[in-house]
């Protein structure tokens, strides 16, 4: 299906609802039925009938449609976060007992979720160098159930090979999933390369706008309706109708979105590379970033985010470097309109956390859709903090 279809007019019924052009937000909690024979038959099948808007709501299916077209899924489930989703594939998984094998240093809350969450149920993990296919294959035992993969990372960029990834998980009978977040599904497709489910933070590029948070699990109809009937169902993560609305709205200009922040990315990392004060920088289609040719062979772009290693003396001098940026916004976040940066050396010292594994000289850049010539001024400016 053409990409113009998918983003602009798939799922949308514009008969039955007046032939509005953007579908209306169906804020209703509950759905009648006019015969108990159709309420009992909608009960049979619950993904795909509305009856209360914890389990099916048409707003949210238009947008499920869509968002498992983009992947060249079958079928999404969609929730209130993206650690919701990533949380719904695990748990939908694994039972008491088993074994999960995860990539290090994955988002942190999928940490928390493994080290913190899962082991109070007697779920083990191995934490395993994802670029290691061998690592991957000798921390298999016969309770592993699930391969978790992040490709790639949102801080260092790390890739996994995902064909191989999931031949391996095929013929060791586990299930992979992979947060895709990083490409978006317009950049990267994991169920093409036999990845099992695909999740998003919606949050991000697909949503667009940094007014949503939100999460998407894509894969079989098979896994689908088996963690929306438990996980999704029982924990009641979902997303809202009027959160749906508003996703849908900013699908309408992905693929302008993200051509614009792939190039800028470009245009402000080369010129980052070539700056002395500059010791590294990672992105997965630099010239000189180590998995380049795997990067290149299962991503079409990277979208606007990488990092970048200062040869700063102390926390005090990189924090000089970040006061001095005044275009970019200190966020958390990335995926919207606006460029962030996340300063690894404003995550040491916080009272009641450890300090990160990251080095304190480590930015995290995200580049969103202003001219990147003016974005690079601002870097510029504030490199000469440096001493």
């Amino acid at each position: 299906m053409h990409l113009s279809e998918i983003l602009n007019h798939l799922g949308e019924d514009r008969q039955s609802y007046f032939n509005a052009v953007s579908p209306p937000i169906i804020q209703s909690s509950n759905f009648a039925f006019p015969t108990v024979s159709e309420f009992r038959n909608a009960l049979e099948n619950e993904l795909d009938n509305t009856i209360y808007t914890r389990g099916n709501n048409p707003t949210v299916a238009i947008l499920r449609k869509k968002i498992a077209a983009l992947e060249n899924a079958e079928d999404a489930l969609l929730f209130g976060s993206g650690s919701a989703a990533v949380a719904a594939a695990v748990i939908g998984n694994l039972e008491a007992g088993d074994h999960l094998i995860c990539v290090q240093s994955p988002y942190s809350w999928t940490h928390k979720l493994v080290t913190k969450f899962l082991v109070r149920f007697g779920i083990t993990h191995t934490f395993v160098d994802g670029t290691s296919l061998e690592a991957i294959q000798q921390a298999i035992t016969p309770k592993t159930k699930v391969l978790l993969l992040e490709s790639p990372n949102s801080m260092t960029f790390q890739i996994q090979d995902l064909e191989a990834c999931a031949k391996i998980a095929k013929a060791n009978d586990l299930i992979s999933i992979i947060d895709n977040s990083y490409c978006s599904p317009l950049f990267q497709k994991p169920i093409d390369f036999g990845i099992d489910l695909s999740v998003h933070s919606v949050t991000k590029y697909l949503n667009g706008h940094s007014d949503v948070v939100a999460g998407a699990i894509c894969g079989n109809k098979v896994l689908i309706k088996k963690i929306f009937e438990s996980e999704l169902m029982t924990l009641g993560g979902i997303l809202s109708p009027s959160d749906a609305g508003l996703i849908l709205r900013g699908l309408r200009t992905l693929e302008l979105r993200m051509a614009r922040s792939s190039e800028s990315c470009a245009t402000v990392t080369r010129w980052l590379s070539a700056q002395p004060g500059v010791e590294r920088v990672w992105y997965p289609f630099a010239e000189d970033f180590g998995q380049l040719a795997l990067a290149k062979k299962q991503m079409s772009g990277t979208g606007g985010l990488f990092s970048i290693s200062l040869r700063a003396k102390s926390i005090l001098e990189m924090e000089k470097f970040c006061d001095g940026l005044t275009r970019f916004l200190l966020a958390a976040s990335w995926g919207g309109h606006e460029s962030l940066f996340l300063p690894i050396c404003g995550l040491y010292d916080v009272k009641g956390r450890d300090n990160p594994s990251l080095p304190w000289n480590l930015v995290r850049f995200y580049i969103g859709l202003e001219d990147p010539k003016w974005l690079i001024e601002d870097l510029r400016n504030a490199l000469k903090e440096l001493g």
